[in-house]
């Protein structure tokens, strides 16, 4: 094995579901294809109320001042927010996605780039992603990004029956993503303890209810400005850890 390889895999395995799952939408009646997207959205939250479970877990608690728990997600997504806008992430996202929209020679009036940012957001955000590449990088196994791959192939395969071929092209990200992760993995260790992964996971929860938002059309929120909260929440909680 070599490092990289988890990731590879997680590429290979949204490309593979994505082409199946555009297969089988082109055989689907619009009315069908709203249907799904719909039902992707209310799966988004169902797993964005599953990771914003460890909110209240003890491990969570227990690490930060009495207190100042949601004040740790408050200023990470604040912060990540204002950070985000001020990159204009959201918009360098879409036009990476127009971008990659031109060369797919797809129609400027389907799903691509709604597609392609929905499953790069919804392929990036969450611990696996992160925790499976450090792992990855370390030579600790490729069981996370496995299990990874597997939950993102049949997510890429219900999106493409809707969205089309941007799924696909959310590889592309994802490989950028992960690929940094396993590097840090490679060089620098075991990174995070539980309590960050936690802060983590619960920003990624959030985000999640933003992307769930976006598929049931009841607004578009910028997910992708939010996304340096994922780097911030476990710095503030490492800070307030010191506190207690």
């Amino acid at each position: 094995m070599f490092a990289g390889l988890g990731t590879l895999i997680n590429v290979i395995a949204i490309i593979i579901g994505s082409t199946i799952g555009i297969g089988a939408g082109s055989r689907l009646t619009k009315k069908s294809l709203s249907l799904i997207t719909d039902i992707l959205g209310l799966i988004t939250l169902l797993g964005a109320a599953s990771a914003l479970m460890p909110l209240w877990s003890s491990t969570f608690i227990d690490s930060l001042p009495n207190g100042s728990t949601l004040l740790v997600i408050l200023g990470a997504m604040l912060l990540g927010g204002l950070i985000g806008s001020a990159l204009s992430l959201e918009n360098r996202l879409d036009k990476f996605g127009e971008t990659l929209r031109q060369k797919f020679k797809a129609s400027s009036d389907g799903p691509f780039i709604e597609g392609f940012v929905s499953a790069s957001l919804l392929f990036v955000i969450g611990p696996l992603a992160i925790l499976g590449s450090v792992s990855d990088g370390m030579s600790e196994g490729l069981d996370q990004l496995i299990l990874k791959s597997s939950l993102d192939f049949f997510a890429a395969m219900a999106f493409a029956s809707s969205l089309g071929w941007g799924v696909a092209a959310s590889a592309i990200p994802v490989a950028i993503y992960q690929g940094a992760w396993t590097l840090v993995g490679l060089f620098l260790g075991s990174v995070l303890q539980p309590y960050q992964i936690d802060a983590m996971t619960i920003c990624g929860g959030l985000m999640l209810v933003g992307i769930g938002l976006r598929l049931l059309d009841i607004k578009k929120i910028a997910v992708a400005n939010i996304l340096p909260a994922l780097i911030i929440a476990p710095v503030i909680a490492t800070l307030l850890h010191q506190f207690i």
